[in-house]
């Protein structure tokens, strides 16, 4: 696994710690009962502090992507494919609902944005 920390990001170094697992569980690159770097080794090797990435690892565990065993480390956890799925769709959800907000003030009208979107979808 590798994560990638970027100075430019709007987002703060825990979120991005966040996201990138996140991301990893998604596309299956983490797979369950995988074990994670402890706190202090990823810590260690993006050097940052222990506490930003320990922030990372509880907002995990908070959100059910990883299994902290205490004096064994921090696992993948065993994820319910339709749960996960259902988080997946409230992202999409909350993302197409800004974009339409924005497409709203930019006044652009349902064909317009349909056809934005397809193009994007198509480009992938």
């Amino acid at each position: 696994m590798k994560i990638v920390i970027s100075n430019s990001s709007s987002d703060p170094i825990y979120q991005q710690i966040f996201n990138q697992i996140q991301e990893a569980i998604f596309q299956g690159e983490l797979k369950e009962g995988e074990a994670l770097p402890s706190i202090r080794n990823l810590a260690k090797d993006l050097q940052i502090s222990v506490i930003t990435t320990k922030r990372a690892y509880d907002d995990l565990e908070h959100e059910r992507y990883i299994e902290t065993v205490p004096g064994k480390g921090s696992f993948i956890a065993v994820q319910n494919k339709e749960l996960m799925r259902e988080k997946h769709l409230r992202i999409l959800e909350d993302q197409l609902t800004e974009g339409i907000h924005t497409a709203k003030l930019l006044r652009l009208n349902l064909d317009e944005l349909q056809n934005m979107l397809t193009l994007l979808y198509e480009e992938d």
